[in-house]
């Protein structure tokens, strides 16, 4: 995933594990803030176990806007913290990758994200397993509005349920947002007709069905940015994992317009990971106004998707080369030899605790090596090592001067 940011132009940015408490809770939103490892430091000062990233690497650009040009692409691999019920994909602590772009204020932003974060899934092995959801909070509200809403923010986090819930429960949950029932049980049959999200082939006649129903000037400005969006992920090749669906808000306070989450293509379709725009979180830290744009990826989903379609790796990688030594008088020898072949790139370990050869064969064979190098066998020239391919037991004689080369 590393090497997949770095080939889109990201570079990698190392945040805290500790902040002020008051960071998330003024600038991440209730659901985060009741999610944080909250303790008081030796100044009694209320800190907090890092439980998203975004904010302290909006911290961290003020600090270093004057000398960031932009715009600015960074990733970063976190240790993260929540105080919540672990269950499957969700633990108290886990590695997020980030990935943001700032200073990029239209949706060419997203789009590279997007484009990005599927090359390193791809990498990573979970191609054709998964798709992204985009949605835009100004369309959102937009059809809150035409509904009847009066508290947006309970809407939201009723309509970020949606495929949480029954129908029934998330028609009460907009219903204490201000929707009438009658209203509640229309928009909840809208949604129903478009769960699973429209794919690119469907997403005009959509949205501009909501335009003529008086969808209002903000939720028309998100529509343009769908239709731009769209646009731009077809011609990076996304339109085969993309669908509008107007269900996705995400939870977190600090989103401003485009939002998306990428999600499982099999099973119940859960989702896998989110970001969106957040162009005003810069200016809440005292910072110029900089657009900017996230996702975040978590290992333990990430893991579950893998693991369910059988593409997770099978323990670490296998070494090229285990050094066996047949005389122990040899065993330096066999350390330097070892070395060399590290230093030429080649992964390669030998034994350490003065084993028989046949352990030592034994053990390069639990390690998965693709070879052993044999030193100090009786029968063989001075200079002259053992290559044995342990896949196929084929051995031949090495001059010591070529140990090193790659096969």
């Amino acid at each position: 995933m590393r090497a997949a940011a770095r080939r889109a132009g990201y570079s990698e940015l190392e945040g805290p594990c500790v902040e002020s408490f008051e960071l998330y809770q003024t600038k991440s939103g209730e659901g985060i803030a009741a999610e944080t490892w909250l303790f008081r430091d030796k100044g009694e000062r209320a800190v907090a176990l890092v439980p998203e990233t975004t904010p302290s690497l909006a911290r961290i650009f003020v600090d270093r806007a004057k000398a960031e040009p932009l715009p600015v692409k960074w990733f970063t691999v976190s240790k993260i913290w929540r105080y919540e019920e672990p269950q499957a994909g969700r633990t108290r602590e886990f590695l997020q990758f980030n990935l943001d772009l700032l200073g990029v204020a239209g949706v060419e932003a997203e789009a590279d994200l997007l484009a990005t974060a599927a090359m390193l899934l791809d990498d990573v092995g979970a191609a054709g397993l998964y798709a992204f959801r985009l949605n835009d909070r100004a369309i959102a509200e937009g059809i809150g509005r035409l509904f009847g809403v009066k508290d947006l923010g309970r809407f939201f986090r009723a309509v970020d349920r949606y495929a949480k819930v029954p129908p029934a429960e998330f028609e009460g949950e907009v219903v204490q947002a201000g929707l009438s029932p009658d209203a509640a049980r229309e928009l909840a049959d809208l949604f129903a007709t478009v769960r699973g999200g429209i794919a690119p082939a469907g997403l005009e006649p959509f949205l501009k069905g909501l335009e003529d129903r008086g969808l209002g000037e903000p939720g028309k400005a998100g529509v343009v940015r769908m239709r731009r969006l769209f646009e731009l992920l077809g011609k990076v090749g996304l339109s085969d994992r993309v669908v509008y669906d107007p269900t996705v808000v995400r939870g977190l306070a600090y989103y401003t317009s485009t939002v998306f989450e990428a999600y499982a293509r099999s099973g119940d379709g859960r989702a896998l990971f989110g970001g969106g725009r957040y162009d005003h979180l810069i200016e809440l830290f005292e910072g110029p106004p900089t657009p900017a744009a996230g996702l975040a990826i978590g290992d333990q989903t990430l893991e579950l998707l893998l693991k369910g379609a059988g593409r997770w790796p099978d323990g670490e990688p296998p070494l090229d080369t285990y050094v066996v030594v047949n005389d122990p008088a040899r065993m330096a020898e066999a350390m330097e030899l070892v070395q060399e072949l590290r230093r030429a790139g080649l992964s390669a370990d030998g034994d350490l605790l003065g084993r028989s050869m046949s352990r030592q064969l034994k053990e390069a064979a639990r390690r998965k090596a693709r070879r052993a190098l044999i030193l100090g066998l009786k029968e063989v020239a001075p200079g002259t090592l053992v290559e044995r391919d342990l896949s196929t037991g084929v051995q031949r004689e090495l001059p010591r001067s070529a140990a090193a080369r790659r096969a």
